[in-house]
C-alpha cells in the first residue's frame, strides 16, 4: 500500500513521538506498529495523534522523540462491548526521526471527499458559528474513510449549504480532544475523539458524472 501515491488523503506532521512502536497484526496478518505523536498548536495546546505504522519503511521500533511523519488519515470501524465504534489514524508512508532541538511543530492535511450525512451547523452559546459535517473519502482499493471535520465562522455558513453527495476538498489540521463519557450512573470514563479542524474549503467538481 506505502508504495501507491495517494493524492486525496495527505498528512504530515512534526512532532514528538511519545510513546514506544508496539507490535500490532491487522486482519490480512501484515505486522503494523503502534505509537502516538504530539504536535502543539500556536496556542500552546498539544494534539495527541494515533499512528500506524508498516514495518517495511524500516522505523526503529523503540524509537522515541522529535520526528516527522508523513501519510494518509484512515479510519478503521470495531466493535467493542456490542457497539460500533471508529478509530482515527494516521497511516504513516514515511517517519524521519530528528535531533532534539530541531523540531518546529506542524499539522497539516489536505482530504478530498464526499459529504456522506448533512452538515449540522450551531452557534455555541459564545456566540461562535459550527458546522460539522462527515467526509468520504476514496481509497485505491475501492474502500472509503469516514472523517469528521469542524469548520467556524464564514466557513461553517459555507459548509452548511453542501448537500450529501457533493465533492469538497479541505485543507485544515488533526485534533484531538478529550471528553467524558458516561458509562453508568456511578461511572465515567475520560474518552479521546479526533477530528479535522478546516482552515480551507473548496467545493470540487464530481468526477464520477464525468
Amino acid at each position: 500500500m506505502t508504495d501507491k501515491v495517494i493524492e486525496n488523503n495527505k498528512v504530515t506532521i512534526i512532532g514528538e513521538i511519545t510513546r514506544s512502536f508496539r507490535t500490532y497484526q491487522d486482519k490480512q496478518g501484515n505486522e503494523l506498529y503502534r505509537a502516538s505523536i504530539r504536535t502543539e498548536r500556536l496556542s500552546g495546546t498539544a494534539d495527541t495523534i494515533q499512528l500506524l505504522v508498516p514495518e517495511n519503511i524500516g522505523i526503529q521500533a523503540v524509537a522515541k522523540g522529535p520526528a516527522q511523519v508523513e501519510g494518509m488519515f484512515y479510519s478503521h470501524n470495531y466493535q467493542e462491548d456490542g457497539k460500533n465504534k471508529t478509530l482515527l489514524y494516521v497511516f504513516a508512508t514515511k517517519i524521519e526521526f530528528m535531533a532534539v532541538g530541531e523540531v518546529a511543530h506542524a499539522n497539516l492535511i489536505y482530504l478530498d471527499g464526499y459529504i456522506c450525512k448533512e452538515p449540522v451547523y450551531r452557534i455555541t452559546p459564545l456566540g461562535r458559528e459550527i458546522t460539522d459535517m462527515l467526509l468520504a473519502v476514496n481509497r485505491p482499493d475501492g474502500q472509503s474513510d469516514y472523517i469528521q471535520c469542524i469548520c467556524w465562522g464564514r466557513k461553517a455558513r459555507n459548509a452548511r449549504e453542501l448537500s450529501v453527495g457533493d465533492r469538497c476538498a479541505v485543507w485544515g489540521r488533526i485534533q484531538s480532544r478529550t471528553y467524558m463519557k458516561q458509562i453508568s450512573e456511578d461511572q465515567v470514563s475520560e474518552r479521546t475523539a479526533y477530528e479535522v479542524s478546516v482552515n480551507r474549503l473548496a467545493v470540487l467538481p464530481d468526477e464520477r458524472n464525468r
